[in-house]
């Protein structure tokens, strides 16, 4: 089966040329300090009361899934999110495969401005460029993805160099061992381990159980994919995980709240 991943990533290297352009750490701080401060993410994850954090994504379809929400809105989704109690939001901004954009993250940061609290918000997206940042940053992200599998070793130190700049936290997501030690090298303090590996799209939870134990200690470590029920939640739960990122199964649900509720106390 072709490598999806390798073609999301090509596909995104095409799509964000035209942006790109020199961006360096002290622009990314001048920015940070003219704008409000974001919602500390590290902080929503770890929960007082020992109980499973939950991130809670908008996504409107995916390659694996097909069409999930089509047409959902983003400030609705927020809204239901928040009021079912997510510790963080995920926003996917990739259009061309998961129907996000930068606009969907701006709305809801803006929602959340002019009604709070809101949660901290990640932007997930194929980061590969400190433009991407920046555009974070502009849209009231506290957080940014940086895929540990498709980046070299000074793409990771100059996104996580960016991020810091811009007062941002990273999630660090993996899929195997030497990602943790990679991850690891550059100061991931979130690391996530997604279920599902996009090269070929299974998702086993077994991943996540294997991976978790042998994360360096003090790293918040996050579940991500996968997690449809409480069982699933415990599962991630009882091998270290001390949030979930769930999508699909939150998108379609009729009751987000209650989900989410399972999912905080299994």
């Amino acid at each position: 089966m072709p490598d999806k991943l390798t073609e999301i990533m090509e596909s995104k290297r095409a799509e964000i040329a035209p942006r790109v352009r020199a961006v360096s750490e002290r622009e990314l701080s001048r920015l940070d300090a003219s704008l409000p401060k974001p919602v500390p993410f590290a902080a929503a994850l770890r929960r007082v009361d020992g109980k499973l954090s939950v991130v809670a994504e908008i996504k409107r379809r995916s390659p694996s899934a097909g069409e999930i929400a089509s047409g959902a809105s983003s400030l609705d989704q927020a809204r239901r999110y928040r009021a079912a109690g997510a510790d963080a939001l995920s926003i996917l901004t990739d259009e061309k495969y998961f129907g996000g954009s930068l606009e969907d993250l701006r709305g809801v940061s803006e929602l959340f401005r002019k009604e709070p609290p809101g949660p901290p918000c990640l932007r997930k997206d194929f980061m590969v460029h400190p433009i991407q940042v920046l555009e974070a940053r502009e849209s009231g992200a506290s957080a940014i993805l940086i895929i540990v599998r498709v980046l070299t070793d000074e793409e990771i130190r100059v996104l996580h160099g960016a991020a810091r700049a811009a007062g941002l936290a990273a999630l660090f997501e993996v899929h195997c061992e030497d990602e943790i030690g990679r991850a690891a090298v550059h100061g991931a303090e979130i690391i996530g381990v997604n279920n599902r590996d996009l090269s070929v799209f299974k998702t086993d939870l077994a991943l996540s159980e294997h991976l978790i134990p042998l994360f360096p200690a003090g790293v918040i470590a996050v579940s991500e994919s996968g997690i449809h029920t409480a069982a699933d939640a415990a599962r991630a739960r009882r091998a270290g995980a001390q949030a979930v990122l769930v999508g699909e199964s939150l998108m379609r649900s009729a009751d987000p709240a209650a989900l989410i509720g399972a999912f905080r106390s299994a």
